[in-house]
């Protein structure tokens, strides 16, 4: 497996490089956003992971810009930030999960395992929920005929939302079905990614389409 880690912080880099080099990761290693960009548009990798506070062009930029060019790989945001409307951010420009520092290499890990098997097949062309189309194949969201753009988990913990549309599911069920049973990271990602969604339907007035059930769960609703 292939992994492009931008990270500007020498010692940091090189650390997290002989981690995954131990797990049988071929690791390519850019210092600045402008490297971590062109080898992003330029090579094939399996996953990347990116720093936000990178010189040149940041996190956000680097995630964002790269979607917005069609690239597809999965991207793990790496930030010394802890707040949600940083995670939040991070997920909006495109990145499919974060991991905040210091974090251990166990963790880390877990969460190349999960966004590396994050492709089954969709069981379903599209699901159609009210105004709200979900194109499984062409990985699309539309709600009364716009567009909304969706990172790759976001768009995978809304088509399960779709395929269970107007039942009530726990965040367990949830998690289990996007993350995978054998996730060990921490619960409250669900949260993190439904707040994501929800502000992205907010800015073309639908994010009551995506109820929250206080002390069960969400649902999703026409």
């Amino acid at each position: 497996m292939r992994v492009l880690l931008i990270e500007d912080d020498v010692e940091i880099a090189e650390g997290v490089r002989q981690l995954l080099e131990r797990r049988k990761f071929a690791v390519h290693v850019a210092h600045d956003g402008d490297e971590g960009f062109a080898a992003l548009t330029h090579d094939r990798f399996d996953v990347a992971i990116v720093d936000i506070g990178l010189p040149k062009r940041d996190g956000f930029t680097v995630a964002r810009q790269a979607r917005a060019a069609g690239i597809q790989t999965p991207m793990l945001m790496l930030t010394a930030r802890d707040a949600v409307e940083d995670r939040v951010r991070g997920l909006d420009a495109g990145a499919d999960d974060y991991l905040i520092k210091p974090f251990v290499e166990e963790e880390l890990h877990a969460r190349l395992r999960a966004l590396l098997r994050r492709t089954p097949a969709p069981v379903r062309e599209r699901y159609v929920v009210g105004d709200l189309v979900i194109d499984c194949g062409g990985r699309t969201l539309e709600i009364a005929g716009k567009p909304v753009k969706l990172a790759a988990t976001e768009f995978r913990v809304l088509e399960y939302l779709a395929a269970n549309a107007g039942i009530v599911l726990s965040r367990d069920q949830i998690l289990d079905c996007v993350w995978g049973t054998s996730f060990d990271g921490s619960r409250n990602v669900v949260e993190v990614y439904v707040s994501a969604i929800r502000r992205k339907l907010r800015a073309i007035n639908a994010a009551d389409r995506l109820v929250t059930v206080w002390g069960i769960g969400y649902k999703l609703t026409a």
